[in-house]
């Protein structure tokens, strides 16, 4: 049985999918803060399978002992935390709070009851200004440019030394590029509480109408367009890395970590003209000043992920912009609707 923390967000409802396709039995925790329990019941529907829900806080230790005491955990996919770049500049000791406290607990807890096996969902941005590109798991991490990715490589640092201290231990640490889309059947996506943080849900937003244009951050980085480039992975084959790495781990103790990524990078600019292709829309933007914490480019070396992992992104940047469109546009109020 897998414990899914963050299973009702973004990528946590299409990894619970995933799971559920595979034959997993499930727990799911989440507290809903950014995330709606609509998504689950969607997931159940789309699977015809069940899971357990859980609503809690994975800073909640009794919460967390009751799960691995009534529940035979075999290993956690550790989704649970706030992710949001600007908004970790603006409340870094939430983050702090969220992200490493939280993820302290949970290990505490899964020490407790000898549950050793876990995929942690970690982030790109531990490589802070990267000095070379593609970025490969032999980079060294550097201080990121903001404290949400403080959080990721704190709580990296934290695996590491509990493999170090107890070689038992399996655990996977992926780092995650830049996840965009949603599953192909429209009924599941990314629905941000509020002002959309990531590119592409805003894209999405201005073109069914519910923001008026979007802001592009600065456009003079030294890219082929002056836009920041990133490498926007697919959702869906995101978390068919998960199921890979949680393979993997099944078999093979100690501490691993693969950089998720479709190793190139695309522009503000190239995705919002491959939207409006998608779409068939016009998508207004304005160039305004950039972010505290952004960086000119960001894209992957996956090879490593290729090799023992046997992974790779399948998924189009136009198979990403037509499921994102699919998505927004089936459901403009997100799962309110």
């Amino acid at each position: 049985m897998i414990l899914l923390t963050g299973g009702a967000g973004y990528i946590g409802s299409h990894m619970l999918l995933k799971l559920l396709e595979s034959n997993h039995k499930v727990v799911v925790l989440d507290n809903l803060l950014n995330s709606s329990y609509e998504s689950i019941k969607r997931v159940e529907a789309l699977s015809n399978k069940q899971c357990i829900f859980v609503e809690g806080n994975i800073r909640d230790s009794e919460c967390l002992n009751s799960i691995f005491n009534k529940y035979n955990i075999d290993a956690v996919l550790h989704f649970a935390g706030l992710k949001a770049v600007g908004e970790s500049t603006e409340k870094p000791l939430l983050y702090f709070d969220n992200n490493i406290s939280g993820s302290l607990q949970l290990l505490m807890s899964m020490q407790k009851y000898s549950v050793k096996k876990i995929v942690f969902s970690s982030s790109a941005t531990v490589y802070g200004d990267p000095d070379e590109l593609p970025i490969s798991e032999e980079c060294p991490m550097s201080m990121p440019t903001n404290p949400y990715g403080y959080t990721k490589m704190a709580v990296e640092q934290m695996l590491m030394q509990v493999v170090e201290s107890d070689p038992t231990w399996s655990v996977a640490t992926l780092r995650y590029f830049n996840p965009v889309g949603a599953h192909d059947s429209g009924m599941i996506g990314e629905d941000p509480n509020g002002t959309p943080n990531n590119l592409l849900p805003y894209i999405a937003q201005v073109a069914v109408g519910k923001r008026d244009k979007l802001f592009v951050y600065g456009n003079d980085y030294a890219t082929h367009d002056g836009t920041g480039i990133r490498d926007y992975i697919h959702v869906m084959d995101l978390v068919e890395g998960h199921l890979s790495a949680l393979d993997y781990i099944v078999n093979n103790l100690g501490y691993h970590v693969w950089n998720l990524g479709t190793g190139s990078g695309h522009s503000v600019l190239d995705m919002v003209k491959a939207f409006e292709k998608a779409s068939n829309t016009n998508i207004p933007y304005q160039i305004v000043e950039k972010r505290a914490g952004d960086i000119a480019s960001c894209y992957a070396d996956a090879t490593k992920a290729h090799q023992q992992l046997n992974w790779f992104a399948q998924r189009s940047i136009e198979d990403m912009m037509e499921d994102t469109w699919r998505w927004q546009s089936q459901n403009p109020d997100g799962y309110t609707n």
